[in-house]
């Protein structure tokens, strides 16, 4: 696909007040790989489950996971037309969706969403954690303890917990895919309590490669760069959004569907020699 393909800033101002966001306000409409992604059977028999896959780059890597064809739990807070939008996908791919809203800042739902993905499919072959939260601030001063808190426990305590229950359920050849980000290498100081998070989820995602490689499980992450999500303009003041993906070499933010493919080759059995490492999807930025 030509690389300009997307569209490019300035973008339509816009701001959406709850977060996380919502797909159906964006302008322009997020591509998640509906039209695009087409499947060739990498992923067949397997049961993954992942985390904020209600919309963004959760809802694209659950369409491809089906399209490659494996059953999806779709675990999201509370966005549920979004997320039984994402279940139609899969389940238009021929796969199982369970749709498991919920709050994992919360310690017992982390347990409960495990178990009740490893009751429906029997097992969990793929975890993909990649539920997030952020919200934009101009010093430190503004952010609260409770805000602080509430990204820590969201971005990287959450993903500790759901890790630790998951393996329960997980065997030789399993797979765990992290979301960090652009900004675990290059903080943006106005993100400074989510850049800390993914700075965090890349240490956490490189010691566990470590700690399970005797277990035959591998821990990967993808670090994107600027993706267009209901997370930009649910958390972003309308100028930035405006401006957003203009900074990167590509000058464009990219889509949802553009990191389907990292998540998919990371989830599969042609990964196998590959754990402990960081796939950069970020429109030419290094990442150091």
């Amino acid at each position: 696909m030509n690389t300009n393909a997307y569209p490019k800033p300035p973008l339509p101002e816009q701001q959406q007040d709850r977060t996380p966001g919502l797909t159906e306000p964006m302008n322009p409409k997020p591509d998640h790989g509906e039209k695009s992604y087409k499947g060739s059977g990498r992923l067949v028999g397997k049961a993954a489950l992942i985390t904020g896959a209600d919309s963004g780059i959760g809802r694209a890597v659950a369409i491809a996971y089906a399209r490659e064809g494996a059953d999806v739990a779709i675990s999201y807070l509370n966005e549920h037309d979004d997320a039984k939008e994402t279940a139609r996908w899969v389940e238009e791919a021929g796969r199982k969706a369970l749709l498991l809203p919920g709050d994992i800042t919360d310690r017992q739902h982390c347990k409960d969403l495990v178990a009740k993905t490893a009751e429906a499919f029997g097992r969990i072959d793929v975890l993909v954690n990649n539920a997030a939260y952020q919200m934009t601030y101009d010093s430190l001063e503004e952010i609260s303890d409770d805000e602080w808190d509430k990204t820590y426990s969201t971005n990287i305590g959450a993903m500790f917990r759901i890790t630790k229950a998951a393996l329960a359920h997980m065997k030789e050849g399993g797979a765990i895919v992290n979301t960090t980000s652009v900004n675990a290498d290059n903080p943006n100081p106005g993100l400074i309590a989510y850049a800390s998070t993914k700075g965090a989820i890349q240490n956490f995602t490189g010691g566990l490669a470590q700690l399970l490689a005797e277990r035959g499980i591998r821990v990967n992450c993808v670090a994107p760069g600027p993706i267009w999500t209901p997370l930009i303009p649910s958390t972003m003041p309308p100028e930035k959004v405006k401006n957003f993906g203009s900074q990167v070499p590509m000058k464009r933010a990219g889509q949802p569907a553009e990191l389907a493919a990292a998540y998919v080759m990371l989830a599969s059995d042609e990964a196998s020699y590959i754990s402990g490492a960081t796939v950069a999807v970020t429109g030419g930025k290094p990442i150091i």
